[in-house]
């Protein structure tokens, strides 16, 4: 029951969480803004009005595949949102130029989280030896299981400080979007679906790292 509780059922939110936001963003991409403002230029815009003018937008290929790299400087877009006027396509450039917002200001949980980046890293390349290990060796031993227990403790807390940041990301992004009038009223419908989809797979991400850490919690009983 435990496993239902605490790992199934998180794997199937995860599930979901990723439909969604695939769902979710294909539909508002085929969405044209009525401005016809592109990704890229929407991102230099927010930046420009907070200041920001050291941080270059490259374009990558894939879907979804956007970032911000504080430690190059790099704001990244994946070619629809680089190129695109779509109301998704704003909504994800200016939700990344959100995170260089918070980089220049030194937003406190993105700097706790960039701190526990090399930590977070190196925790989830040791996962797989702690998982394979307890598959051939028949269980979890005590070292195995207590390694678990450090690596996803690791993790949980370091998907727990990520939820305020992308949450505060995509604030920023919608009333920017909004302020520097990139977007009318009745477009930002389309620009919170993306948002908030992209948003819960945050969430789904730290529901699977706790329930993990719960269980695995629960084997030392």
């Amino acid at each position: 029951m435990n496993f239902l509780i605490l790992i199934i059922i998180p794997i199937i939110v995860g599930l979901y969480a990723q439909y969604r936001i695939k769902s979710t963003y294909k539909r508002n991409l085929i969405i044209q803004s009525k401005g016809h403002i592109t990704g890229r230029e929407a991102a230099e815009a927010l930046m420009r009005s907070a200041g920001i003018n050291d941080v270059q937008i490259l374009e990558c290929q894939g879907e979804l595949t956007d970032h911000y790299d504080p430690n190059r400087k790099q704001l990244v877009l994946s070619k629809a949102n680089f190129r695109g006027t779509s109301l998704a396509a704003l909504g994800v450039a200016a939700h990344e130029a959100g995170h260089a917002i918070q980089h220049k200001e030194e937003y406190a949980p993105l700097n706790l989280r960039m701190s526990l980046v090399p930590i977070t890293n190196f925790a989830s390349q040791l996962l797989p030896m702690v998982m394979f290990g307890g598959f051939f060796f028949g269980g979890l031993g005590p070292t195995l299981l207590n390694l678990g227990i450090l690596i996803y403790l690791i993790l949980t807390i370091f998907q727990l400080i990520t939820l305020p940041v992308e949450f505060d990301a995509s604030v920023r992004a919608k009333k920017q979007l909004l302020g520097l009038g990139i977007i009318e009223n009745n477009e930002i419908k389309g620009v919170s679906e993306t948002l908030d989809a992209a948003a819960f797979t945050y969430v789904a991400a730290f529901i699977s790292s706790l329930g993990w850490l719960v269980y695995m919690l629960l084997q030392r009983r």
